[in-house]
């Protein structure tokens, strides 16, 4: 036997085949199932109806309770919205101690003449993502519209050019928010405008290309420059071709030099060597290079910002980092050899009009293919498979053990882990 309720019956009795005979003979047989029997009474309708009418009361007594505590807090909202906005300066304050005590941030000065300085700075959300036992490399950054207004940032791919303009603009927000930064020292300039343009994206719904977004967003930058602006400027001109490229940077740098009346402070992150002799020719224009340390054909990112530009981008260092074929990547330092020595050749030349052919005509056709192969055990991954077939004893190998060898074989293939 037991109570249950449905919206067509509302509250009713199931009995089980097995204990219908033992039904009182007032019970009203509602429905009949294979295995059971549901049934009805006066008292059972009494019950309902109670509780149902209670649900109601209840429900209009939670609303009247409700109306007038709304009612109450209306002629208290003034000192209640104070009281909100006292405990959310509370918790913000909290959490920017707790945060600045747990990481080592600093107090940073605030000061209303402009530039800006910072002593190891370290970005906040990268550093709490490195894996245990890895520090962050912290940096200097320094500006001034008088001697620093524009640092030329080169560096290769990978080496930190981009969170170190990232970590500069966040710790000037950081600061004038009201909270300690991560740095050991930071003096800072009020700003009224941080401007980025980082990163690479299109807007295919209004047909916009990649390179026109940049310039759209560029174009917004320059026309709304300020004397407190601070400029973060990545990789501009490298949608379009080099030349192009080349080009339309020098001349944004120069624009941003030239602007006597602003001289906004800006970080211009740059893969166009040619930009370094910009340092030259405009006072406040500074060259630092991210660097790196070259060792038996490797690179080490330092992720260290050093006085100087640098000449190397180490693309192709990178690609093999990400896993290139080898055949691949020396194929790729052979017309990188050829290319930088058609261009050595023709900043020698003359102007006559056969030194301007373009300079991959030295390049000669590449007759051993690129695809990878057994029979071109020089690839990394393949190289591990040999040396996983080599180890394998055959003559004691069960068929399971053979099953889990060929599915570190296809692990190792695919990039992805094997599951224990």
């Amino acid at each position: 036997l037991k109570i249950a309720f449905n919206n067509v019956f509302g509250y009713y009795l199931e009995v089980r085949n097995a204990h219908k005979d033992k039904v009182p003979s007032e019970w009203i047989r509602k429905q009949t199932l294979t295995q059971a029997e549901r049934y009805i009474t006066e008292e059972l309708k009494e019950l309902e109806t109670q509780i149902l009418t209670a649900k109601e009361q209840a429900q209009s007594l939670e609303a009247s309770a409700f109306a007038a505590l709304v009612a109450a807090c209306v002629t208290e909202l003034k000192p209640l919205m104070a009281n909100a906005r006292a405990m959310g300066t509370m918790d913000m304050l909290a959490s920017h101690a707790e945060t600045a005590g747990d990481l080592g941030y600093t107090r940073p000065r605030m000061h209303a003449e402009l530039g800006l300085s910072i002593s190891e700075g370290r970005h906040p959300v990268i550093e709490r993502q490195l894996p245990l036992g890895e520090t962050y490399v912290a940096n200097d950054v320094k500006l001034d519209p008088e001697t620093r207004q524009i640092l030329m940032v080169t560096g290769p791919n990978m080496s930190g050019k981009s969170a170190l303009l990232r970590q500069t603009a966040l710790i000037s927000l950081m600061a004038q928010a009201g909270s300690f930064v991560p740095a050991k020292h930071a003096d800072l300039g009020i700003l009224d405008r941080i401007f980025t343009r980082v990163g690479a994206s299109d807007n295919i719904s209004s047909g916009e290309s990649t390179f026109m977004v940049e310039m759209n967003e560029t174009a917004a930058i320059l026309n709304n420059l300020t004397a407190r602006s601070l400029v973060l400027l990545d990789e501009i001109g490298r949608g379009t071709s080099t030349y192009d490229g080349v080009s339309i940077a020098w001349a944004i740098a120069e624009h941003l030099h030239q602007a006597q009346d602003l001289r906004p402070l800006t970080l211009f992150a740059t893969h166009y060597h040619e930009l370094n002799d910009m340092s030259g020719r405009f006072p406040r224009i500074v060259n630092v290079n991210v660097s790196v340390k070259e060792l038996k054909g490797k690179i080490v990112f330092l992720r260290k910002l050093a006085p100087g530009g640098s000449n190397h981008s180490f693309g192709i260092h990178v690609a093999q980092l990400a896993g290139m074929p080898r055949p691949l990547i020396r194929r790729a330092e052979e017309v990188l050899k050829v290319l930088e020595s058609a261009r050595g050749e023709a900043s020698q030349a003359s102007s006559e009009p056969q030194s301007q052919a373009p300079a991959t005509r030295h390049i000669a056709p590449h007759e051993e293919g690129l695809q990878m192969s057994f029979f071109q055990l020089d690839d990394p991954a393949l190289e591990s498979i040999r040396d996983q077939i080599l180890e394998v004893d055959i003559d004691h190998l069960t068929p399971m053990q053979a099953l889990m060898k060929l599915h570190d074989i296809k692990s190792t293939l695919t990039g992805t882990k094997s599951k224990p």
